[in-house]
């Protein structure tokens, strides 16, 4: 009996022994890059215990703006300072010279520092006289920022740190330093091209106490390879792009915003969305969302597809007038305009004729007014879309594809057509879908994908992959049905009584069409509207595309027609402005 409890208590020992023995064995030996569930890279929070050190850049990649300057990110010179300074004989007076901080202050930094610290920005001319001195923990380096002024921080997106999604995206990435993935926008879109492999920073091995452990060597440590890492060449205008935010502010847009599109190549030029990007809580509120490519109600602008829906099935002609005395529901209007033909219905932007034409169109065939809303493009996917190498449909933006009808029954119910007809109803759109369908008229019907994005550029600045421009392919409205719609959009401004006519003396002649839209969402016991303006200019020869949106305002307060006036004067004046320059360089 008792030789077998001791057989039995050897068997437990060395079982004990062996269960311990294959734990050091997993963690020394066969799981040092990806120990746990969690992936932890051992062998790297082992150095990172005795080391200290200084981030130069994370090692993800990118985005520039449309000419290659950094648009995520800023660059700037500053002064790093390591803490066994202070137990070395170096000339402190000099870099008090160079910097213009006195040698007290130096001290002081460097005598409370328990780790490396990036003390100040500097110019390039003092980090060049740092560099000379060649002291050994004293760098000039170049390190990345976010940006102060956040431009197009919504189509940009965010970053974020997420273990189990980021092994759910890429269960191949064994020994990734970072788990930082995108989270929204483009950075999400274009994650797996931007994904951290090799950070750049300064490194100081110390021991326990933080004492120097090989002496006072600093080394760097990098990006080996050239071409990495990638980095993102966008279609953003950073003149406009910067212009266009400091207006939204000036006319306190609080939610809404404004976009602006390159005609002739489909490209967005800038997107700005409010409320403006909390970057420490950036899910308190709607900061985080992109309010451009959301899905908005959009009252009249959606006329545009009713005119052009009854314009190509020949069921309007120019003789026709339309009782715009009266609302949808056949009663007095507010607004007594007479009998209208459809023009002056549409630069006037009456209520009947287009709930009546609606209803005309909807009539024999119940899917008319969303073939014509997605052959004018606003509704469906507006985005670049194809292969890139391995990555097959890769789109380069997420945005709501919008909506007209949702059910059979709004299809055919004569009073929810005449609600959609004036963008009512079960009418959602975005400012993308609106600014595309603005875009597509001015071309001539002839539709074209939306880009973001031009390249994804090596770090030299070479090309991996160029996104060419896309003609959609499919359905579209006829040469003459766009150029019918390109007259009734002037005329919004070109009448006197139009809903346009404040931009009769821009500096470019606009076409284009506003929308007043009930939300039906009251607050202090006020009804809140959607307010728009959407349009293109110069009229004769269209460069671009531009949509503006001031969301859940009262009916009497957040006009938009001065935030879209300055919009285009600001254009104008910045293209007047680099015509000269170029002028001036050439006779040089």
């Amino acid at each position: 009996m008792r030789r077998r409890r001791v057989r039995l208590l050897s068997s437990s020992i060395l079982l004990v022994l062996l269960l311990l023995f294959s734990r050091l064995m997993q963690v020394q030996l066969f799981h040092t890059e990806s120990f746990s569930k969690h992936h932890v890279n051992l062998l790297k929070e082992s150095v990172k215990q005795r080391t200290q050190e200084v981030l130069i850049d994370d090692g993800r990649g990118q985005f520039l703006d449309n000419e290659g300057n950094p648009l995520s990110y800023d660059e700037k010179t500053v002064l790093v300072l390591f803490p066994f300074l202070k137990n070395i004989n170096w000339d402190r007076e000099q870099l008090s010279k160079i910097i213009n901080v006195s040698k007290e202050e130096i001290d002081r930094v460097i005598n409370n520092a328990k780790k490396p610290i990036i003390y100040r920005e500097i110019t390039p001319i003092q980090a060049n006289y740092v560099t000379k001195m060649n002291i050994p923990g004293l760098f000039a380096i170049r390190k990345k920022y976010l940006p102060e002024n956040n431009p197009a921080s919504q189509l940009i997106g965010l970053i974020g740190e997420n273990r189990d999604e980021f092994w759910k995206r890429y269960p191949d990435k064994k020994g990734y330093h970072s788990l930082k993935i995108g989270i929204s926008g483009m950075q999400k879109d274009f994650d797996e091209f931007l994904i951290a492999e090799h950070p750049s920073k300064l490194i100081f091995h110390v021991d326990g106490k933080g004492a120097p452990l090989f002496g006072i060597d600093v080394k760097y440590s990098g990006q080996s390879n050239p071409y990495y890492p990638l980095m993102i060449k966008t279609t953003i205008n950073r003149q406009f792009q910067n212009e266009i935010e400091t207006l939204l502010d000036k006319h306190q847009i609080e939610k809404g915003g404004a976009l602006l599109l390159d005609i002739n190549s489909g490209n967005i030029l800038a997107s700005a969305s409010r409320p403006s990007l909390n970057r420490e809580h950036p899910f308190s509120d709607e900061g985080s969302v992109n309010m451009m490519f959301e899905q908005h109600i959009p009252g009249s602008i959606f006329k545009t597809v009713v005119a052009a829906a009854a314009i190509e099935e020949g069921l309007v002609d120019n003789k026709e007038e339309f009782n715009c005395s009266l609302n949808i529901r056949g009663e007095p209007a507010e607004r007594d305009l007479g009998m209208l033909p459809l023009e002056e219905s549409f630069s006037r932007s009456c209520n009947k004729t287009f709930a009546e034409l609606a209803v005309r169109v909807q009539q024999d065939h119940p899917n008319v007014l969303e073939k014509y809303a997605e052959n004018l493009g606003l509704i469906g996917f507006s985005g670049w879309e194809g292969n890139v190498y391995y990555v097959k449909d890769f789109k380069q933006i997420t945005h709501a594809p919008g909506r007209i009808f949702t059910s059979d029954e709004s299809r055919k119910d004569q009073n929810y057509i005449g609600q959609t007809g004036i963008g009512q109803h079960e009418v959602r759109v975005s400012p993308l879908g609106v600014a595309n369908m603005m875009a597509t008229i001015a071309r001539g019907g002839e539709r074209k994908a939306v880009r973001a994005v031009t390249d994804i550029q090596y770090a030299d600045g070479g090309i991996l992959f160029h996104f060419p421009e896309q003609t959609v392919k499919g359905d579209h409205i006829s040469t003459s049905a766009a150029m019918r719609l390109q007259s009734l959009l002037r005329s919004v401004v070109t009448d006197n009584e139009g809903t346009g006519s404040f931009f009769q003396q821009l500096s470019y002649e606009v076409a284009g069409k506003s929308g007043t839209a009930e939300t039906g969402i009251k607050k202090d016991d006020i009804q809140l509207h959607n307010k728009w303006f959407a349009g293109y200019f110069p009229f004769q020869n269209p460069k671009y595309a531009l949509v503006v949106v001031n969301l859940g305002v009262p009916g009497d307060q957040g006009g938009i027609n001065p935030l879209f006036a300055d919009i285009v004067n600001m254009i104008y004046d910045k293209n007047r402005e680099e015509n000269v320059n170029a002028k001036i360089s050439t006779q040089e």
